[in-house]
């Protein structure tokens, strides 16, 4: 086969390859360009090209529908990816989320004979004179500028043998900038996602970084405990994403997550926020966009390779406070005469009527905390949903209003979907760029929120 045939062309030979009941074949067609640099100095530039071609074979061998998938990067054989997928079905067991594959075209299918749309270096033309000129304002303060801009895009192309042919285009980009003081003492951070650089300001990323090099001026320790704590939007994000990863019906139905029923069952139609928080998912959210159908190489609790195809409408998770809606492949739903569900590559927190900023919810703090990111998060207990991780890259005393200086950082120990129920403030939503989770999720929109006893369990040594 040739290195030039086209994405569309490799799905339909595998598609006519095919000796097994049932087939779904996809390619995805990346590039991507990124910008690095440290010191106030750019260090690396460059720009890539991926392509991953993978076949699932779904074979009955009497005892029910199996199925096997192979992948590979390149340009492989198309003939033999397909007869591997094929053995890999027929080596495998009867699959238990064994359902007909897709028929139905979802919205939003794109179209099929169209290029693969790309990225390159370009992308950056505006971003690149102003991180230019922050390098030069940061030497003039006596700081230093470390970080790193990635944009990619990827084209999926997906067909079936029940004739589903469909596209997606996924842009997806992130900067994260860190400011340090000369003497490396002190460090922030702030971070962006955007589909496209268009809208991303390096003045204000820097803007960020001076104000909070400036509050760190002023070094305050205070002891482990719970403190009123103020979680800017990136923060909420990290907490919110692994409270949606973990949304899987089967194991809330069998008793295996946060969201089981005690005694059986799961706790759809339970409360668990006193305030009326939505947490939702839509493909379609502007500036948010993702892909609006299900693209699955392996099954899981989550996903369904049966579900290739299926359309992922918008979803309320949590409708104004309550648990409205779990993760359910067609399968489970089946089992359950539940309705399916499936995941959406984005995430939105809103409160209705909620406008504060962070600004204002910080004049109005008597006495708390103000962190920047969380990172290190780590599962401690799934029945509770129980996360451990670490603060990063500044956290602040916040005394009558206003930041009085910096504090050492924290290991904290906090449930998200406790932390739902304490929550007593929420600001407005805007996009933000989850820092511990932005290299698998970069399209977030968040709040700030206030929780008047966070858990800040021991003092951490992490800068």
């Amino acid at each position: 086969m040739s290195s030039w045939d086209r994405p569309q062309d490799v799905v339909e030979k595998a598609l006519a390859a095919s000796t097994a009941d049932g087939q779904v074949a996809f390619v995805v067609e990346s590039s991507a360009a990124n910008l690095r640099w440290a010191s106030n100095s750019l260090t690396t530039n460059g720009s890539m090209r991926s392509r991953q071609v993978v076949v699932v074979s779904f074979v009955d061998g009497g005892a029910g529908m199996a199925a096997g998938t192979v992948a590979r990067t390149g340009s492989p054989d198309v003939g033999e990816l397909v007869a591997a997928s094929e053995q890999a079905a027929r080596d495998a067991g009867p699959a238990e989320d064994a359902v007909p594959l897709v028929t139905e075209t979802p919205p939003g299918a794109g179209d099929w004979d169209a290029d693969p749309a790309g990225t390159s270096i370009g992308v950056f033309r505006d971003f690149a004179p102003a991180l230019g000129e922050a390098f030069g304002g940061a030497r003039d303060h006596g700081e230093l500028l470390f970080g790193f801009a990635e944009h990619g895009m990827a084209t999926t192309y997906l067909g079936t043998s029940t004739g589903l042919r469909l596209r997606h285009d996924q842009p997806s980009g992130r900067v994260e900038l860190n400011g340090k003081s000369g003497d490396m003492s002190r460090s922030v951070w702030a971070g962006v996602g955007t589909r496209d650089f268009a809208d991303v300001s390096v003045a204000d990323l820097v803007g960020d970084v001076q104000r909070r090099l400036g509050w760190s001026q002023r070094r305050i320790d205070l002891p482990a405990g719970r403190y009123e704590t103020l979680l800017p939007p990136s923060a909420v994000s990290d907490l919110m994403i692994y409270a949606h990863w973990t949304m899987e019906a089967r194991d809330a139905d069998e008793g295996r997550n946060v969201y089981a029923r005690p005694g059986g069952g799961n706790r759809i139609g339970e409360r668990l926020s006193a305030l009326p928080l939505t947490l939702r998912s839509d493909p379609f959210e502007p500036g948010l966009e993702a892909c609006p159908f299900q693209v699955v190489s392996g099954s899981s609790g989550a996903a369904s390779v049966f579900d290739n195809g299926m359309a992922t409408p918008a979803v309320e998770w949590i409708s104004g406070g309550v648990l409205a809606n779990l993760i359910r492949p067609r399968a489970w739903a089946l089992k359950t005469t539940a309705p399916a569900t499936a995941t959406v590559d984005n995430l939105v927190l809103e409160q209705p009527g909620a406008t504060e900023s962070l600004e204002e919810m910080v004049a109005a703090t008597d006495r708390g905390l103000l962190l920047t990111t969380l990172w290190y998060i780590r599962e401690v207990d799934p029945q509770t949903l129980l996360l451990t991780g670490l603060t990063r890259d500044g956290v602040f005393l916040v005394e009558g209003g206003e930041v009085s200086g910096a504090v050492n950082n924290f290991r904290f120990n906090e449930s998200p979907v406790d932390l739902l129920g304490r929550i007593t403030q929420a600001g407005r939503t805007e996009r933000t760029l989850p820092r511990e989770w932005s290299d698998w999720f970069t399209r977030a929109a968040m709040p700030a929120v206030r929780v008047p006893d966070f858990n800040m369990s021991s003092v951490s040594p992490a800068s």
